[in-house]
């Protein structure tokens, strides 16, 4: 029985992404499940696991996302997946090693690259939910070059254990009066940054938080890249957070098949295993090719992201977190339902996935926006907005 550890198929991958994916599913094994989450980011730190998609100058593996998305799918196949790999080194590394000023790279890259630093994201509002033209939170420039923050955020996973947060204001365009995205560092103790809890009935070490800008009064060099190109840079980081998204849902749903096959092989029934049954063996089977289906579009994507192809990355990439939370829910679904009543006691640990499945279909964006997404923009199909 092999899947639960050698399902991933590495047929078209390198020989050290091989080699990475061996050596995470190690470490993954070794922490299992019932993991402390800090041990597990401070060792995957000084391995260099959590850095490995950033620049080697500044400390990190000098990959790309494909290598960042094997570790969040073997982390997540072995149980214990590292929710903040999709924000700090995904989104708001890649977003301050392509865009940020060298002062910048050497204040936040290497210890995002070693874990002894990370940084979450704010981009959802209450009133802006995927719009991100709709976005309030704004960006007034002062007499001095600092910049002054107003406004609010939902659902910003792990602001408690970040040092900082790259928010997504807008600024007014001096020349034609419109506001723009942007993108900004704001560290966790600014004055006037405030958080609180959101009750999620999700069970993750990583909590989700609103967040309140009152005021909040940042330096010049707080803004990252260009003002006039923060749309570029905005989804120059959003790619990566789909792809990661989907090695987050693909490492969940092995390690519900996994658990699913290796119960249904040994839980007899009238002297017969009752992986014996098709009505039992069928189902699974379809999990796995669709988690396999998945992989293939997730690498994809991953593959022209590292090549700078950042189009045709944005379709591979909304397909590719499609796919995944699609596969990934049908399989923890019907990993449940192999168990039967053992599928919701807490030895099996699958019953806390059904919830957490579900955030693969509705974050970071939902699957009916990514059906928008590819019947306008791969379809041609006329707006309904």
């Amino acid at each position: 029985m092999t899947v639960g550890k050698a399902t991933a198929s590495t047929v078209i991958e390198s020989e050290e992404q091989r080699d990475l994916r061996a050596a995470v599913a190690r470490l993954g094994a070794r922490h299992g499940a019932e993991h402390e989450r800090a041990a597990l980011w401070a060792e995957a730190g000084r391995l260099g696991y959590l850095g490995v998609n950033l620049p080697e100058e500044y400390g990190g593996g000098g990959r790309g996302i494909a290598e960042l998305s094997i570790v969040l799918e073997e982390l997540g196949a072995a149980g214990c997946p590292l929710l903040l790999l999709v924000v700090s080194p995904a989104i708001c590394g890649t977003v301050i090693a392509r865009f940020g000023t060298e002062e910048q790279k050497r204040r936040w890259l290497p210890g995002l690259a070693d874990g002894t630093a990370s940084m979450a994201f704010g981009i959802t509002e209450p009133d802006a939910g995927s719009n991100a033209h709709r976005i309030t939170t704004t960006a007034r420039r002062g007499a001095d070059g600092g910049w002054t923050l107003n406004g609010r955020k939902v659902f910003v996973s792990g602001v408690d254990i970040a040092d900082a947060t790259l928010i997504v204001g807008r600024t007014e365009d001096a020349r034609t009066g419109r506001l723009k995205p942007c993108l900004f560092v704001v560290p966790r103790d600014a004055r006037g940054f405030g958080r609180s809890l959101i009750d999620m009935e999700l069970h993750a070490v990583e909590k989700q938080f609103e967040l309140t800008l009152d005021d909040v009064r940042l330096p010049a060099d707080a803004l990252v890249g260009d003002e006039d190109a923060g749309l570029q840079q905005l989804f120059a980081g959003l790619n990566p957070e789909r792809i990661m998204t989907a090695a987050f849902a693909i490492g969940m749903g092995r390690h519900a098949l996994g658990k699913a096959v290796a119960y249904a092989g040994q839980r007899a029934v009238w002297d017969t295993p009752i992986g014996a049954h098709q009505a039992v063996a069928h189902p699974l089977a379809q999990a796995h090719i669709e988690l396999e289906l998945a992989r293939l579009m997730m690498q994809k994507a991953a593959r022209l992201y590292d090549a700078g192809e950042d189009a045709a990355a944005g379709e591979a990439a909304n397909m590719a977190k499609y796919a995944a939370g699609e596969a990934c829910v049908r399989t923890v679904d019907q990993a449940v339902q192999t168990l039967g009543g053992n599928g919701l006691t807490r030895e099996y640990g699958l019953g806390r996935l059904i919830t957490a499945s579900r955030v693969a279909r509705i974050a970071p964006v939902s699957r009916e926006m990514i059906l928008n997404y590819v019947s306008h923009q791969s379809l041609g199909l006329p707006k309904s907005y």
